[in-house]
């Protein structure tokens, strides 16, 4: 038996890089999979073909993740699809990079938006759900600048340290009803936003980490199933950081 076997994941924002790891390893495990993304293009389809030839159900949902409204609607059509809900990873983010002095209230706002309040619309859109199966796990991809904070992103680690705060918060909200939330801080992870920054300046960064790498998506992907999956039954309200001991 898979770890997931017929179980159903919602993955945000998984068309590319992390989320799709997310969503392949999930789906391997036996997860039948719904995810989003803000417009459904080819690329989508791709993802969602690659996910089909593991052997399992998968659709793709074109949808802001900032919008209420339109978060309660795609859940609605999920469930519909699918049935029901097991696992939700919060996993759809952006960055606006600048110092505070120059930082723009539309760059504030934009991270904020994406980033957090994504994360309160579709945790309330799931919840009714999950407490009605008195079952299921979230999982929310924050950062170790979340926990660390960065020059030149105010922005992006106040929304994933309020990632932070508000997984603590629901784990003791809606653990007697034999649901988990837990959240995810990774660090250097080697995706196509890192893959702009030079050789010189990645070579930088790992020298900065002990296991003198940088991440993989399937690493974050890893830790994602065990916490999505019953192998984490008595996790909850954590932070488990994937920075090679970057944070210690």
């Amino acid at each position: 038996m898979k770890l997931l076997q017929d179980k159903v994941a919602l993955i945000t924002g998984a068309s590319r890089g992390i989320g799709k790891a997310i969503a392949l390893r999930l789906a391997g495990e036996g997860a039948n999979i719904a995810f989003t993304d803000l417009r459904e293009d080819e690329n989508m389809q791709a993802v969602v073909k690659e996910i089909e030839a593991l052997g399992v159900k998968a659709k793709g949902y074109a949808s802001n993740a900032a919008d209420l409204n339109q978060t309660l609607e795609t859940v609605e059509k999920i469930v519909a699809d699918f049935g029901r809900i097991d696992v939700l990873v919060n996993n759809a983010g952006i960055t606006k990079d600048g110092l505070l002095l120059k930082m723009s209230e539309e760059q504030w706002d934009a991270v904020i938006n994406v980033n957090l309040k994504s994360v309160f619309n579709f945790t309330k859109a799931v919840q009714p759900i999950m407490l009605k199966q008195r079952s299921g796990s979230i999982v929310n991809m924050s950062s170790v600048v979340g926990v660390s904070g960065n020059a030149g992103q105010t922005n992006y680690s106040a929304s994933k340290a309020g990632i932070i705060g508000f997984t603590k918060s629901v784990a003791k909200e809606i653990g007697s009803r034999n649901i988990r939330c837990n959240a995810i801080a990774p660090g250097f992870i080697i995706t196509d936003m890192t893959g702009q920054l030079s050789e010189e300046v990645r070579k930088a960064w790992a020298e900065k980490i002990p296991l003198k790498r940088g991440g993989t998506p399937e690493d974050v992907a890893n830790v994602c199933l065990f916490l999505a999956s019953d192998l984490s039954s008595y996790v909850s309200g954590q932070v488990l950081h994937v920075c090679g001991g970057m944070n210690m």
